[in-house]
């Protein structure tokens, strides 16, 4: 005979996303005002969660609310599961609506004329432009955030199609009053011993890439500033914590800062990320415009 399973257990999902607010705020009072409800309320919507796990999940005191070891445990797990129903919703979504496309795009790179494109030849289509983050190509793309991203190598490529739509330089990011300063060009050599920015919770083949490590002379890259986001470099280098490596075309300089190119460095890669399962003809239709519109700066395929 065929095993038997246990019986389901029928979660709702608004009691999930409860709890991890409460998780999250660690205060009833605080998650339940950015719940948007109660604070009886939440504290019932809760108990209903214990009862359908048959756990306590939250122990409750005048200091605030701390979780258990059963909550700790169902934590990762509610999260991951929240995920998952977003994402169940969206590629749903994005399946009965074939016409619409969402295109991401980094700072500094500009979509306009392959989006302007799009429009122009498919009418129908319904297309939306937003702006990511740094270390978030892979996580928008795959909790449908958007469908296509306009980005920069290097980040984990796994499940994804990549088209290179051009190379960009690096180049030095330092203050005006840097040794450095004013040079038509330097190198690695240049900058043996110079503190390097990093960012929190960016990935280690970013650091490796941005920072230029290893360097050819085998010595250790110092360490400078440790910054919380990449937009927080700018105060970083001005203020000489660090110095950072950068594309050439970065945009958004401050009047304390300069940039200096880079001679002995490969070159950036300005890259079309979609999903690799996603074969939409509007999506085929922008990678086409992408290679034909988004080909780096000073060329006559990108208007500027």
């Amino acid at each position: 005979m065929p095993e038997s399973l246990p019986d389901p257990v029928d979660l709702d999902l608004r009691l999930v996303r409860c709890f991890t607010a409460v998780a999250e705020y660690r205060h009833f009072g605080r998650a339940a005002q950015a719940q948007h409800t109660t604070q009886p309320s939440l504290s019932r919507q809760i108990r209903r969660l214990e009862h359908q796990l048959s756990a306590r999940l939250i122990d409750r005191s005048p200091q605030g609310s701390r979780l258990t070891q059963a909550g700790e445990t169902f934590l990762p797990l509610a999260k991951k599961l929240l995920r998952s129903a977003n994402q169940a919703v969206t590629a749903t979504q994005a399946a009965a609506q074939p016409s619409r496309i969402t295109i991401g795009y980094l700072s500094g790179l500009i979509v306009t004329p392959a989006v302007r494109e799009l429009r122009h030849r498919h009418p129908d289509a319904d297309v939306h432009v937003q702006h990511i983050g740094w270390d978030d190509p892979r996580t928008v793309l795959f909790e449908y955030r958007a469908d296509a991203v306009v980005t920069r190598l290097p980040f984990p490529t796994d499940g994804l199609r990549v088209t290179i739509l051009y190379d960009e330089p690096r180049s030095l990011l330092i203050p005006t009053e840097h040794r450095l300063a004013g040079k038509k060009s330097v190198t690695l050599g240049d900058i043996t011993g110079e503190p390097m920015l990093r960012v929190k919770d960016f990935a280690a083949e970013w650091h490796t890439f941005w920072r230029a490590e290893p360097r050819p002379d085998g010595r250790p890259v110092p360490d400078g500033a440790y910054v919380d986001n990449i937009e927080d470099k700018f105060e970083a280098v001005a203020s000489g914590q660090a110095v950072v490596i950068v594309p050439s075309g970065i945009g958004g300089l401050r009047p304390d800062l300069t940039l200096v190119p880079l001679e002995d460095i490969e070159p950036s890669r300005v890259v079309l990320a979609t999903r690799a399962r996603d074969h939409n003809r509007v999506l085929a239709a922008f990678t086409k415009h992408a290679q034909t519109h988004i080909t780096g700066p000073g060329s006559t395929g990108q208007a500027r």
